[in-house]
């Protein structure tokens, strides 16, 4: 049950204008570069294959879908107005609708972030070996790199926030060159037959389009990722907002032409079979060289999400577990100002789940295909939460009568509910499943306090 607006708590210790145990060390540059480099990954790399059987109509998803990531990101922009809060959507639920809510939100916002690190991980393998073929084939050196590379950057968040930051811009910075190069100069390749089709699928326009919903929706999956370390960053009611708009802004500028590039360079019949799309359109445009560019590129940016993705991972918990919500082990910080306990804690989870794709039979794709379901399917349902949570936090925060839900959050929330809905039953019974594995947790978190 939510608790009363006017009693409810807020997350104790990370609002603003609230002593931080440490330096606050993120600041503009750093937060846009956390945001685009958590959402241009390996969705967005892979994209132009999946999305190539529904031709030009591939192409306005992304314009749409990046408009409904827009209207999110303006409601987390002003969420963070009215008060910037450790632990994003998590924090914003909570101050909404109550403890419960916000738990079941951080439970799966949580399990979503360090599920989702073995195949971010998989991919700069992958790219690894397609720069190195005489690796191709070697799966015990393919889970050892996977492995590596995943707990190198562990041990950088357990550096301290500033350095997170820091990796984050060079890696986010760096990748863009080569994907933007494709994306623009690449405009002047296309080829007018490979854009003739509007929804060449056959499938009804809405039903193609509830399909690429979850497909395009999973790239912009991250928009969120500057609300979450709000407790490093400086003078977040302007670095918070500022940083994810431009962020989501590059990010859909770069989809839609980096999309329409790949789509109008390489053949359908090509690129539905394709395993890494820009660097066939690399190829294609300028030769072999360009594509070993591309696939440094993706191994770069790989490095840049897992790296986001890490420092996320242990903040959320950690706003939880400042709450009492979570396990207090989740709430300890290091003399760094790391929650070094749940950041390893989360890689040993991850870790597990490497090494159970690696001794079974059906290997990394089916896994990076599930993820792909279950990580949208769990990111939604907190955007669902936070677009319609504005007017309450806003009452809560200034005081008074609960302001009516702006056109902008309600686009929002409609857009996440269709996306939802376009994850189709699988992901959702999955992550429904694991959502519900959480209620043990908050009763024996809420039995522990009445002892107390």
């Amino acid at each position: 049950m939510s608790t009363p607006i006017e009693t409810q708590r807020l997350p104790s210790g990370y609002v603003s204008g609230t002593p931080a145990p440490v330096a606050k060390s993120l600041g503009v540059a750093a937060c846009t570069a956390i945001v685009v480099g958590n959402m241009v990954g390996s969705g967005f790399y892979l994209s132009p294959s999946a999305l190539a059987p529904y031709g030009i109509l591939a192409i306005l998803s992304w314009i749409v879908m990046g408009a409904g990531a827009i209207c999110l990101g303006l409601t987390f922009a002003r969420l963070s107005r009215l008060t910037p809060a450790t632990g994003g959507p998590y924090a914003y639920t909570r101050m909404g609708f109550g403890d419960f809510a916000g738990f079941l939100v951080a439970w799966g916002y949580w399990i979503s972030i360090w599920a989702s690190l073995p195949a971010i991980a998989v991919a700069f393998t992958g790219s690894l070996f397609e720069i190195f073929p005489v690796m191709q084939g070697n799966r015990p050196l393919a889970v050892i790199v996977t492995l590596g590379v995943m707990w190198v950057v562990v041990f950088t968040n357990l550096r301290g926030v500033k350095e997170a930051g820091l990796v984050a811009q060079i890696t986010t910075y760096s990748k863009l060159v080569p994907f933007l190069a494709i994306s623009i100069l690449g405009l002047l390749y296309i080829r007018p037959e490979n854009l003739s089709e509007f929804n060449p699928s056959g499938q009804p326009l809405l039903t193609s389009f509830a399909t690429l919903a979850p497909l395009t929706m999973f790239a912009y999956l991250g928009l969120e990722s500057a609300t979450v370390p709000a407790g490093d960053v400086k003078d977040p009611g302007r670095t918070i907002p500022l940083s994810t708009i431009i962020g989501v802004s590059i990010a859909a500028v770069l989809y839609v032409l980096g999309t329409t590039a790949v789509l109008g360079v390489v053949p359908r019949e090509e690129l539905v079979k394709s395993a890494a799309p820009f660097a066939d359109a690399a190829r294609i445009m300028w030769g072999a060289w360009a594509s070993d560019i591309v696939g440094v590129a993706v191994m770069i940016s790989s490095l840049g999400a897992l790296n986001g993705w890490t420092l996320l991972m242990g903040q959320v918990p950690m706003a939880a577990a400042q709450d009492k919500l979570f396990p207090a082990l989740f709430g300890r910080v290091s003399s760094r100002g790391v929650p070094a306990i749940g950041v390893i804690f989360s890689a040993i989870l991850a870790t597990v789940l490497v090494l159970i794709q690696a001794a079974g039979s059906g290997g990394f794709a089916a896994f990076y295909s599930l993820v792909v379901g279950l990580a949208t399917m769990t990111a939604v349902v907190p955007y669902a939460f936070c677009a319609l949570s504005v007017g309450l936090v806003a009452a809560r925060s200034r005081g008074g009568v609960v302001p009516r839900v702006s056109l902008v959050e309600w686009i929002a929330f409609v857009f996440a509910m269709f996306t939802l809905y376009g994850c189709g039953p699988t992901p959702v019974l999955y992550g429904f499943v694991l959502l519900m594995l959480g209620i043990p947790v908050y009763v024996w978190q809420r039995r522990a306090q009445s002892a107390a």
